[in-house]
């Protein structure tokens, strides 16, 4: 009877087969890994290249664009002082309701005073003189307040905290426009109110007297 001897394995043929293993498990896993390894340098890639600053674009875009409502509030009360000066160097150069009635007043005194008698020069400078010179002062005032006010806001720029923009140019051109109308008023008023432009009127002299 043929007996085959039993085969032996040898301490290095089996550390060999270890080593085979080990390498087909390494060889499996190695495309999971590399397809994980190159989603995530994809993924790093793509967060890279995305512009700086994206993730704070909306308060970025709200400090770097200026409110429309503060812009739009810029210079209003300058403009408004402006719009005042110039309409109050008008009234006083055309007269308003206010001297009107302080001058119908004074001629209302006049003829109150002068009822019981009184001479022509009197009754003239009582009725018509006086009011006259109401209506004068009423309007100087007017020019004067005109006057003010525009120099106010010519000179308010160099007063107080430096403004962020400059005051704007029609703001400046309505300001000149009352601080001139105002100037104007003045002197007029000024004229008037003196019997400059025109005197008072003087009563003749009675026939045979």
């Amino acid at each position: 009877m043929n007996t085959s001897p039993a085969k032996t394995t040898t301490p290095d043929e089996t550390a060999a087969a270890q080593d085979a293993a080990a390498k087909d498990t390494e060889t499996k896993d190695a495309p999971g890994t590399s397809s994980g390894a190159g989603d995530s340098a994809t993924a790093h890639d793509d967060l890279s290249s995305r512009p700086e600053g994206d993730a704070d674009d909306g308060i970025a875009d709200e400090d770097l664009e200026p409110d429309p409502f503060e812009k739009a509030r810029h210079g209003v009360g300058a403009g408004a002082a402006a719009v005042v000066s110039a309409a109050l160097g008008v009234v006083a150069l055309t007269g308003a309701w206010s001297g009107r009635v302080a001058a119908e007043r004074e001629t209302l005194i006049g003829q109150i005073k002068t009822s019981g008698g009184g001479s022509a020069a009197q009754q003239i400078s009582e009725i018509y003189g006086d009011a006259w010179h109401t209506t004068a002062l009423v309007n100087g005032v007017f020019a004067v307040l005109a006057l003010l006010v525009g120099v106010v806001v010519l000179v308010r720029p160099a007063f107080g905290a430096p403004a962020d923009r400059p005051q704007p140019a029609w703001v400046r051109a309505v300001a000149l426009a009352g601080v001139a109308l105002g100037v104007l008023g003045v002197l007029i008023s000024a004229g008037m109110y003196f019997d400059v432009f025109a005197s008072l009127p003087s009563a003749g002299t009675p026939a045979g007297g």
